[in-house]
C-alpha cells in the first residue's frame, strides 16, 4: 500500500514538473514570440543592422552632441548585471554629495541654466540604476547644448524632443517620458539629413 501511494505521489510530481516546469514556460515563450517578438527578445534597438542597445536599459552618453540620461547607481554605469539603487537615505551625506556632483556637471555642460531649473531626474539615479528614460523637462533643458554641438537650430531640436515624448501608460499610469537612446538616434538622423 505504501509503495502504491509513493509511486502515485512520484508520478504526480513528475507530471507537475513537466506541465508547470516545462509546458507552461514553453507556452509563455511561444505566446510572447508569437504576439510580441520584439518585447519578448528584450526590446532591442538596431542601427545600421547592429544591435546598439535596448529600449529598457539606459546607456551612458558623454559627448556634448547627445542627450544624457539619468545618473546610474551601478558600477560601471548602466551595468545591467549589477542593477541596484544607491540605497542612500534622504539625509545621508553621500546622497547629498552625489546630487551636488551631478548638479555641478549638468550646470557645467548646459551654460546659462540655473540650478532651480534642473529637473530631479538629471541629478538623481533611478531605483534600478538603469532607467532609459528622462522627463520631457530634462530633454528640453539639454536641447540648446545638443543643438549647438550638432550645428542645428534649437527649435528643430526642441521639435524633435516633442515628437519623442511618450505619454502615460493607458493615459493614467506613470509620467510622460523620453527614451534617451531613441532620441539620440533621431538626432543622428537629423544631422545626416
Amino acid at each position: 500500500m505504501r509503495l502504491k501511494v509513493t509511486w502515485s505521489a512520484v508520478r504526480l510530481v513528475l507530471l507537475f514538473v513537466v506541465v508547470l516546469g516545462l509546458g507552461y514556460n514553453l507556452l509563455m515563450v511561444g505566446i510572447g514570440e508569437g504576439l510580441m517578438p520584439g518585447r519578448a527578445n528584450g526590446s532591442l534597438i538596431t542601427h545600421h543592422g547592429h544591435v546598439i542597445g535596448s529600449k529598457l536599459i539606459g546607456q551612458q552618453f558623454t559627448a556634448a552632441r547627445f542627450f544624457e540620461g539619468r545618473p546610474s547607481a551601478t558600477t560601471p554605469p548602466y551595468n545591467a548585471a549589477s542593477s541596484a539603487a544607491s540605497n542612500y537615505g534622504p539625509t545621508n551625506p553621500a546622497l547629498l554629495k552625489e546630487i551636488r556632483t551631478s548638479l555641478a556637471q549638468v550646470l557645467k555642460e548646459n551654460p546659462g541654466v540655473k540650478a532651480s531649473q534642473v529637473p530631479p531626474d538629471l541629478v538623481e539615479s533611478s531605483a534600478s540604476g538603469l532607467d532609459p528614460d528622462i522627463s520631457p523637462a530634462a530633454a528640453y533643458l539639454q536641447a540648446p547644448r545638443v543643438a549647438r554641438a550638432n550645428h542645428l537650430p534649437v527649435g528643430e531640436v526642441r521639435a524633435l524632443v516633442a515628437r519623442h515624448v511618450s505619454g502615460r501608460f493607458l493615459g493614467l499610469y506613470g509620467a510622460p517620458h523620453v527614451n534617451v537612446l531613441e532620441l539620440n538616434l533621431a538626432v543622428l538622423k537629423l544631422v545626416r539629413h
